[in-house]
């Protein structure tokens, strides 16, 4: 989502072709997005920025992709190929709630995600 904070990678366009309702970010975004805020020059800004991104957008809970996360990082493990684990709860999280993932980031290496 700092893409579409900083205006790059076409996000926004990405959002209206698929519709602002079908879109949704995790609570570990989120998380990620306040401490971006926190850290920046300007907390206050960052933090209205995404105060009224949020009037449009839902947030979803981690809760129901906790066992998915689990399941996950022990099959990666013992593949020998981790993930950080918050990434990895942002792609269990699309997983168990059949969504469409769309990252800057490898997640190749889970199982059942579909990229965008």
């Amino acid at each position: 989502m700092i893409f579409f904070f900083k205006g790059k990678q076409n996000v926004l366009d990405k959002i209206k072709a698929v519709g602002i309702d079908n879109c949704y970010i995790s609570e570990i975004t989120l998380a990620e997005l306040k401490y971006g805020a926190a850290f920046s020059q300007n907390p206050t800004k960052h933090n209205t920025q995404i105060e009224q991104f949020l009037q449009y957008i839902s947030v979803i809970p981690i809760t129901n992709a906790i066992d998915k996360f689990a399941t996950e990082k022990a099959r990666l493990r013992r593949a020998g190929q981790l993930i950080d684990d918050f990434d990895l709860l942002i792609g269990a999280t699309a997983i168990v709630n059949e969504l469409t993932l769309i990252t800057n980031f490898n997640f190749i290496k889970l199982s059942y995600i579909i990229f965008s």
